[in-house]
């Protein structure tokens, strides 16, 4: 089959597009039939070695799959040939990868695109809305009247956030750039605030007059000085993004007023939480409530492109899909 993958830790210039063995599914597995993937930033993470992770080489890159089942195993009830799959959590914890004409994936790792789903549009949209429903309730605890802060709402986790805070009943505040304000406030956002504006944090402040509550921050500033300041009492932090940020914590003013700050990847989710959270996901893209900003599709062959456009930061307002089939210009 042919594969993206790599043989070492690197720079992007280590993947390889070329032919690998079929995987063989063991007996509580699912063998797929890929036909699309995506690049995530932390798959430039775990190629790289910035998030270590078990690996075996060579390992077949990428997380993100929608395909169909070609053959499961006698322990993998509930999947049958041709059913239409996905999953978002391959590549990484001695995984093999998604990148690939054919994927084994355990089957409580596996999940079913609802009728009438696009594929491409689900491939697009299942790790950022799955990462938001587990930041936002798993580990921000939210609840319906509270105050809930996105900030980078106009990127992909930040557009889900948006979308599942809404509909739980939050109050949200958005920070994005000019452009993606009215995307936000389409989401459901109900104020939007540019995050370049130097009064940013007064805004927030003003449009937040008992605090707030939860502060998600998917842009990777994580500036805790002044978000500390903001909160509520028992406000909580979820941080999900900025790798290799240094924040200072003004760690009296936290623990005076009962609050925390809780880190985040979804790559140390527990199956069980991914398929709590898959299923909120398959509500949402079965509504139509769930859809990917400026997705553009490239042939398989052009891993190595995309994860260079990822690295040097030429992905913003896009999300970029591999397809195992011909490449096309955008999703459906």
């Amino acid at each position: 089959m042919r594969a993206a993958y790599i043989e070492q830790l690197g720079p992007p210039d280590v993947i390889r597009y070329g032919e690998l063995p079929s995987p063989r599914p063991g007996p509580t597995d699912v063998l797929v039939d890929v036909l699309a993937t995506t690049v995530n930033p932390v798959d430039t993470f775990v190629r790289s070695g910035v998030f270590r992770t078990p690996v075996g080489f060579p390992l077949v890159i990428g997380r993100d799959l929608v395909g169909t089942v070609a053959e499961a195993g006698p322990g993998a009830p509930g999947f049958a040939v041709g059913d239409r799959v996905w999953s978002n959590s391959l590549g990484h914890g001695g995984r093999q990868g998604a990148a690939a004409e054919r994927a084994v994936v355990a089957a409580d790792r596996l999940y079913h695109l609802p009728d009438g789903v696009d594929p491409l549009t689900a491939v697009a949209i299942v790790h950022p809305a799955a990462t938001a429903y587990l930041a936002l309730f798993t580990h921000g605890r939210v609840r319906p009247g509270e105050t809930v802060v996105v900030a980078g709402a106009a990127g992909n986790v930040g557009s889900a956030l948006v979308v599942l805070a809404a509909r739980a009943g939050a109050h949200v505040v958005a920070t994005a750039g000019e452009a993606g304000a009215e995307h936000c406030r389409a989401l459901g956002a109900a104020q939007t605030i540019d995050y370049r504006d130097p009064s940013a944090v007064e805004r927030i402040r003003d449009a937040c007059p008992g605090g707030v509550d939860l502060y998600l921050d998917t842009a990777g500033v994580n500036d805790l000085t002044n978000t500390v300041g903001l909160l509520a009492r028992r406000g909580r932090i979820v941080l999900l993004a900025g790798a290799r940020t240094r924040p200072e914590l003004p760690a009296g003013e936290l623990y005076m007023k009962d609050c925390s700050v809780v880190g985040f990847v979804i790559s140390h989710a527990t199956s069980t939480e991914l398929a709590e959270a898959a299923a909120a996901v398959n509500r949402l893209l079965a509504a139509g409530a769930l859809r990917p900003r400026s997705p553009e599709v490239l042939p398989l062959s052009a891993a190595a492109e995309a994860h260079r456009r990822m690295d040097e930061g030429r992905v913003r307002g896009k999300r970029l899909i591999l397809s195992t089939r011909a490449a096309v210009t955008g999703a459906r």
